[in-house]
């Protein structure tokens, strides 16, 4: 399971900045989405991956069996905070189309 976990971080981590490199506004915002994603990946792996084992602790489990809940919070608080700020990015993307009329990150066009 790390192992595929592993290469899932690795994948989005090498599509994200592949797509942050790129000419295009939308491009450089969809990177940055799978960048901090992959980011999240990594924090919850952090964490440890534990499968088949109880959230709370009942009676007698041990406490060595339990995933770290700080990963977690961590994790669910990125998560709403990327969304934020994508949103504000998509935002400042319609509005400086709208005033260049190009979506370069330079501000340049395609027709020279």
């Amino acid at each position: 399971m790390e192992f595929i976990l592993s290469v899932a971080i690795g994948v989005m981590t090498a599509c994200g900045v592949w797509l942050i490199l790129r000419p295009r506004t939308y491009q450089v915002i969809i990177g940055l989405s799978l960048l901090s994603y992959a980011v999240n990946l990594f924090i919850f792996g952090v964490g440890g991956v534990k499968t088949n084992m109880p959230p709370l602790l009942s009676g007698s489990a041990p406490t060595s069996t339990l995933a770290d809940p700080v990963p977690q919070a961590l994790v669910l608080t990125a998560i709403v905070i990327g969304f934020a700020t994508t949103a504000l990015f998509l935002v400042v993307l319609l509005a400086s189309r709208g005033l260049t009329g190009t979506d370069h990150v330079d501000g340049r066009s395609d027709h020279k």
